[in-house]
């Protein structure tokens, strides 16, 4: 959008440094001004940010002239000796806390996406590399907050076990050779494996490994 780029919205990665979520591009003042909303901001006023084409038509659509200044990084920190006001990008806002400013409107908000030059992704071989692209880089995402779990199970014990897993599918289940024991693998939530294994060891697995998975192709 700052760029005016017209290009093909590919995966919706949906991911950022707090988790998926959304993040914002929002209007900030320092906390002591009594202004609540970016129409009270004084025509003149400076306003940093890495986004001056669309900071530039957000305060023309409001009919208030100001002066942009790009920034390059730590727009933050230049409150107020340097500028009056920063639009920036933000998840929580904890960093424009932490400089003593406030969020007073939210010009727009977004998702990290896979996005591809238009005629790139219309031609046959760059289409099929941009596609294998998003096919890993959404593997190594669904694999984010999963583990592999495989462990060893008596027949008699075989059902109970199996109730208790979470699984994408199905558990893979295979009998180890000349016993009456199985073999189980299962991919199940990162957040639920600590309160998983004791009830499973309980219940009569044995053997219980946990791996860490790095990519999930479906």
């Amino acid at each position: 959008m700052e760029s005016g780029a017209i290009v093909t919205k590919v995966a919706d990665l949906n991911y950022g440094k707090q988790g998926p979520g959304v993040v914002k591009l929002v209007v900030a003042v320092p906390e002591s001004l009594e202004i609540s909303s970016a129409r009270m901001i004084k025509p003149g006023s400076r306003v940093a940010t890495e986004y001056p084409n669309l900071t530039q038509s957000y305060f023309s659509n409001l009919g208030i002239p100001v002066e942009i200044q790009f920034s390059f990084g730590a727009t933050e920190a230049k409150v107020p000796e340097l500028t009056d006001v920063v639009v920036d990008l933000t998840e929580t806002g904890s960093t424009l806390r932490k400089n003593g400013l406030k969020i007073i409107d939210v010009m727009l908000e977004s998702t990290s996406e896979l996005i591809a030059n238009k005629k790139s992704f219309a031609d046959k071989k760059k289409h099929d590399d941009i596609t294998a692209v998003q096919t890993l880089l959404l593997a190594v995402m669904r694999a984010r907050g999963k583990v592999l779990l495989k462990m060893n199970v008596p027949e008699a014990a075989l059902d109970a076990v199996i109730s208790m897993l979470p699984s994408m599918k199905r558990p893979t289940l295979s009998k180890l050779y000349n016993t009456d024991y199985y073999a189980i693998e299962t991919v199940v939530d990162r957040s639920q494996v600590n309160l998983l294994i004791p009830q499973l060891k309980k219940t009569g697995a044995e053997d219980i490994l946990e791996l860490a998975i790095s990519k999930i192709v479906p």
